[in-house]
C-alpha cells in the first residue's frame, strides 16, 4: 500500500508545511525552476523549447546565405551596383537585372489600416548584447576563414581566392538590415553640389575651414533607419478662441490694444495611418547635440523614397562605407510615439482653423493600435570638418541625399564678420528709417 506523508511529516528538505490554498507553495514555479532537460522531452516539445523566438516577417535571403553573391549567368562574384540606377552588373560577362523591391517581395506597403500590436521583420530583431562585430566567414570558393569587421563593412575579398564574400545573413549584432535604398547621386554630383553649398556661405566662413576644403573627400555612407508603418488613434481636448471684437485704449506711449473673444471648449478625435516614418536607429546618429556636431543637417535631407528600397544585398555596399544600427525597436517606441501624436495635431488642425486666436490643447492621449518595423540601409553623402575649440570643439557635416540630390550643412564662420555686418545692416536701417521720418 502506498504511503502518504501528512502535512507535518519532514521531506529531503526539511518539513513541508501546509499546502493549502494561498500558502507559499501554491505559487507557480518560475520559469527554469522545474529543473527540466529539454532532452528528455517529446520532440515536438523539445523543438518548440529550443527554437528561437520568430520574427513576423521573415526577410532573410536563403539564396544568399553562402556569402557568395554569384552573377546568375555566369556565376562570377564580381558584383557592382550600376551607377545611377538599382541594378546590379557582372563585371566579368556584364550581365545586368533587377533586385526586387522588399514591399512587393513581402507585402510590407499592404494592410496598414488592419496593425495590431507590434510586427518586426527578421532584419530589426534584438540586437543580442554579447554580439560582437567582427565575424569570420568560410569562404565558398575555396574554404579560407576571412574576417569581416561589420561595424564599417559588409564585404570582402578572400585572400586566396580573390571571390568577393558579403554578409547577407542577418547576423545578431544589427549590421544587415532586410532592405537597402542604393545610391542614385554619383560622387561627382555630390562633390559639385557641397562645392556650390559652401561657395554660397564663404564670405563669412572661417579661413582654416576654406584652406582645408576638400569636398574630394566626401564619403558615400549608408545610414541605419527604421522604416515604421503604424496605425493610431488620438484625442485632443482644449480650449479655443474667435476674437468678436479688436479695440485700443490710452494714448501715446500708453496705448493698449485689447481683444474680446468667445472661448469654446474644443474636443477632437482622430484615426489615422503613417505609412514608412523614418527613424534613426543609430545612437550615435540620433545625438542631436548641437554643442557638439551637427547630425541635424541629415535630417533636412528627408525625404528618402523608401517604397524602391529593394530586398538586401551585400553586393549594393561595394565602394561605400556603413554604420550598423545599435538601437531596438523597444528604443524607438517613444519617439514613434512622439511622431504619431505631432501628425494627429497636424491632422486635427484643420478643423479648429475657425478658433482664430488659436486652440490650447490641455490635454492630449495617443493610442499605438499597430506598428510594423524595417530596418533599412539609406544612401547619404558627407563630408565632415572639425572645428577646434573648447570642450572638443564642434563636427561639421554637409550631407547630401544619395537619392534626390538634397543638400544641407554647416560651415563654421568667422564671428567678427558676423558681427560687422549687423552692425553694418543696424547702422544701414536707422539711418534710413531717419530718412524717411524727416521725409
Amino acid at each position: 500500500m502506498a504511503h502518504h506523508p501528512s502535512p507535518e511529516s519532514t521531506g529531503p528538505t526539511g518539513p513541508t508545511g501546509p499546502t493549502g490554498p494561498g500558502s507559499p507553495q501554491d505559487m507557480p514555479p518560475a520559469p527554469g525552476d522545474l529543473g527540466l532537460d529539454p532532452e528528455t522531452l517529446p520532440q515536438p516539445i523539445r523543438d518548440e523549447l529550443l527554437a528561437p523566438d520568430p520574427a513576423a516577417i521573415d526577410t532573410s535571403s536563403k539564396e544568399l546565405r553562402d556569402g557568395l553573391n554569384r552573377c546568375p549567368k555566369c556565376g562570377s562574384t564580381e558584383l557592382r551596383q550600376r551607377a545611377g540606377s538599382d541594378r546590379l552588373i557582372c563585371l566579368y560577362c556584364r550581365h545586368e537585372w533587377a533586385a526586387t523591391r522588399v514591399e512587393e517581395a513581402f507585402g510590407l506597403g499592404e494592410g496598414i489600416a488592419e496593425l495590431q500590436g507590434t510586427q518586426v521583420a527578421s532584419g530589426a530583431r534584438d540586437i543580442a548584447a554579447d554580439a560582437q562585430s567582427l565575424r569570420s566567414y568560410k569562404c565558398g570558393g575555396c574554404g579560407a576563414e576571412v574576417v569581416i569587421n561589420t561595424e564599417t563593412a559588409l564585404t570582402a575579398r578572400c585572400h586566396w581566392c580573390r571571390h568577393v564574400l558579403g554578409v547577407n545573413e542577418q547576423i545578431d549584432n544589427g549590421a544587415v538590415p532586410d532592405a537597402v535604398l542604393p545610391f542614385h547621386v554619383k560622387k561627382d554630383d555630390a562633390v559639385a553640389r557641397i562645392r556650390q553649398f559652401v561657395g554660397k556661405r564663404s564670405l563669412f566662413a572661417l579661413k582654416a575651414f576654406k584652406d582645408e576644403f576638400t569636398p574630394e573627400n566626401v564619403v558615400g555612407v549608408y545610414l541605419p533607419y527604421m522604416v515604421v508603418d503604424a496605425r493610431g488613434s488620438a484625442d485632443a481636448a482644449g480650449l479655443g478662441e474667435i476674437e468678436t471684437r479688436r479695440y485700443t485704449r490710452g494714448e501715446g506711449k500708453n496705448k493698449q490694444t485689447y481683444y474680446d473673444a468667445d472661448v469654446w471648449r474644443v474636443q477632437r478625435h482622430v484615426d489615422f495611418t503613417v505609412d514608412d516614418l523614418t527613424l534613426e536607429s543609430s545612437a550615435r546618429r540620433g545625438n542631436l547635440d548641437t554643442r557638439s556636431n551637427t547630425h541635424n543637417v541629415i535630417n533636412t535631407i528627408l525625404p528618402f523614397d523608401t517604397k524602391n528600397a529593394v530586398q538586401w544585398n551585400a553586393s549594393y555596399l561595394v565602394g561605400y562605407s556603413s554604420e550598423k544600427r545599435d538601437r531596438d525597436v523597444q528604443h524607438l517606441m517613444p519617439r514613434v510615439q512622439e511622431q504619431m501624436l505631432a501628425i494627429a495635431r497636424a491632422q486635427m488642425q484643420p478643423s479648429v482653423r475657425r478658433y482664430d486666436r488659436g486652440v490650447r490643447w490641455e490635454r492630449e492621449r495617443m493610442d499605438l493600435k499597430g506598428t510594423r518595423w524595417v530596418s533599412m540601409y539609406l544612401p547619404v553623402w558627407l563630408y565632415a570638418y572639425h572645428q577646434p575649440g573648447s570642450g572638443g570643439g564642434l563636427l561639421h557635416y554637409i550631407a547630401v541625399n544619395g537619392r534626390t540630390g538634397e543638400t544641407m550643412g554647416s560651415v563654421p564662420v568667422q564671428q567678427w564678420k558676423l558681427l560687422l555686418a549687423a552692425l553694418t545692416l543696424g547702422t544701414v536701417v536707422e539711418a534710413l528709417a531717419l530718412w524717411i521720418i524727416s521725409r
